[in-house]
């Protein structure tokens, strides 16, 4: 018999999956941890994480594919903890495409339905709505030999669009596109949420994936949830270091050194009363953080009050964007900067650092001051 989920929020008609004390062990290792996440009613909610974070078991317990060890799952209010896959109202994407390969488009996102013994005019109804938002209208009669990744994937995305169910679980649907036909993918992702506004999961360990598709990511390690928020606040306010060094590409440049009073002294010296404190700073170790496109060069650094002098050792143009790889103190510096700023290999340019851009870490805890 399924339990309703308990009143534990004041929103909880907006909550569509609701995962509480979670644990899944396989034998003495802990693979998640006391995992507690609330996903709102049309929420598109990304896993983050690299390899062996748990993103995938995690999706793989709210599909039923996996039986927790510990903690209880529940789907539009019904607790699924130890439902099967097909009684828990969810559509499931997989990173191969596990289409039926003798069989027409129409027929693989027809399969499931005439299974499941559907009339004949609900089924015709649903593929060809499916269809229309993917796209697949001139595709129906092809089998997946004459498709490409891309229009295969599609085709695995409509075969879930097809149930006509409230959550879509997506583990890592794009991980073996090309990045031409990721980006492409990516948009129409976004276009088919936006148009359905259903519930969505999508695990990926790709941030650029997670920073343009989500409404909130879950960045995880080793099991253990490190940040749930949206998508800029991650970026602009890393909960700690783990976080700061995974978001962002390259990732954000870190110095040694220790706050005393509201300065930061290191390496470089930086005041720091325009940094926006979580608490009343203590005197202590810290790490200093800037990302790389938040570092300004030559004249646009002399409107900073920090500045300090670099060589330049490696010049890496991108079109749009050009990243130098510096040196400072012995550590490396990375710098984004407009594709035509006219900086060479050899060059010596002065940087300036707003500590309102800045991020402050304990150097213990890891934490973000």
């Amino acid at each position: 018999m399924l339990d309703t989920v308990p009143p534990v929020s004041s929103a909880l008609d907006d909550i569509s999956v609701s995962i509480r004390d979670l644990e899944l062990a396989f034998g003495s290792v802990k693979v998640l941890k006391d995992l507690n996440i609330d996903i709102h009613k049309g929420e598109f909610l990304v896993l983050l994480g690299a390899s062996g974070c748990g993103k995938s078991t995690l999706l793989n317990c709210i599909a039923g594919l996996l039986e927790p060890t510990g903690g209880q799952i529940f789907i539009e209010g019904q607790n699924v903890t130890w439902a099967e896959p097909s009684e828990r109202g969810i559509g499931m994407v997989f990173q191969s495409y596990a289409l039926y390969p003798q069989m027409s488009v129409k027929s693989n996102l027809s399969f499931g339905l005439k299974n499941a013994k559907l009339p004949k005019d609900q089924i015709e109804k649903r593929v060809a709505r499916a269809a229309e938002i993917l796209h697949l209208g001139p595709l129906l009669d092809r089998k997946p030999g004459a498709l490409s990744g891309g229009q295969r994937q599609r085709v695995a995305i409509g075969r879930a669009l097809v149930r006509d169910v409230d959550v879509f679980l997506f583990d890592e649907p794009l991980s073996n596109l090309d990045a031409k036909l990721r980006a492409e993918l990516r948009v129409e992702l976004k276009r088919l949420h936006q148009s359905l506004a259903n519930t969505m999961i999508y695990v990926t360990h790709d941030q650029v994936e997670a920073m343009t598709l989500a409404d909130r990511i879950a960045i995880m390690k080793g099991g253990v949830i490190q940040q749930l928020a949206a998508p800029l606040e991650i970026y602009n306010t890393p909960a700690n270091l783990y976080v700061a060094g995974f978001i962002g590409a390259p990732p954000m440049n870190f110095i040694q050194g220790a706050l005393r009073g509201t300065d930061f002294e290191g390496i470089i010296n930086v005041p720091m009363q325009g940094y926006g404190f979580s608490a009343a700073p203590k005197d202590g170790a810290v790490v200093f953080g800037i990302r790389p496109e938040h570092v300004l060069v030559n004249d646009a650094a002399a409107s900073c009050a920090v500045q300090t002098r670099v060589v330049v050792d490696v010049v890496e143009p991108m079109g749009a964007d050009t990243l130098l790889w510096c040196t400072l103190g012995g550590d490396e510096f990375r710098i984004r900067l407009d594709g035509q700023t006219p900086i060479r290999q050899g060059d010596t340019i002065t940087v300036g650092i707003d500590p309102a851009r800045a991020s402050l870490f304990d150097k213990e805890t890891e934490i973000r001051l």
